[in-house]
């Protein structure tokens, strides 16, 4: 079986060299790229298992990057940027991205983080038995194999992530799920400060739902429990 790969992807030589060094510890096979045009060059001639993604990259920034990458592979995008603003997290995560640190960061943290998506990336893309169904409630259906959600015929684009948070709470219809357990489920690991990455995720699930113009939601907000699916 072939090594973990895992492209780091930042301008900076010596924060790649320094992620290589302690991604290498633990037996992963390092690539590097330098900006954002070589990063796609890299993902389309060899397998990516997982992308540490810098925002401010010549060529191509790492927004662009993680927008094209989203058309076509489902690894795992981490963003590692010294912008630290609420709305540069907020964007980077609605545009694809399953997590996202800011400079100056612990090797530790991110190695940990690593750890917890490949894990998570990894599970999900072991063969299963051909066992699961879709799942329909009123005009939307929800179709796991195919990773592919419908409403009323029209086919709605979503992230990973997005896709998991629908598919975890319309499995699971009346459930309340609290942000804590849908951050549990969905990154498949440790709490730590998702509140803010759960609800970006389910305002643009929301939308993409076209929740704001039905009177009937899909999803219900249950005031300071969590959220639910109601069909």
């Amino acid at each position: 079986m072939r090594d973990v790969s895992i492209l780091i992807a930042d301008d900076e030589e010596e924060i790649a060299d320094l992620v290589a060094i302690h991604l290498e510890k633990e037996g992963n096979h390092i690539i590097k790229a330098a900006d954002g045009r070589e990063v796609m060059d890299i993902v389309r001639e060899q397998p990516v298992d997982l992308l540490i993604l810098d925002i401010m990259m010549p060529e191509m920034d790492g927004y662009e990057v993680v927008h094209q990458i989203r058309e076509a592979y489902n690894m795992p995008v981490i963003f590692l940027s010294a912008k630290t603003s609420d709305f540069d997290k907020v964007q980077g995560l609605v545009l694809g991205a399953d997590d996202y640190m800011t400079k100056p960061f612990t090797p530790i943290e991110l190695a940990a983080r690593v750890n917890a998506q490949l894990r998570r990336y990894m599970t999900l893309n072991q063969p299963k038995p051909n066992h699961s169904s879709s799942l329909e409630y009123g005009g939307l259906v929800i179709s796991p194999d195919q990773h592919h959600v419908s409403l009323y015929g029209e086919t709605i684009e979503l992230t990973p992530k997005e896709f998991d948070i629908l598919y975890l709470l319309a499995s699971h219809p009346t459930k309340v799920f609290s942000v804590e357990n849908i951050f549990y489920h969905v990154w498949a690991e440790g709490y730590f400060e998702g509140a803010n990455t759960v609800m970006v995720h389910i305002r643009t699930l929301r939308k993409k739902l076209k929740e704001d113009k039905r009177k009937n939601k899909f999803i219900k907000t249950v005031w300071g429990v969590g959220y639910a699916f109601q069909g």
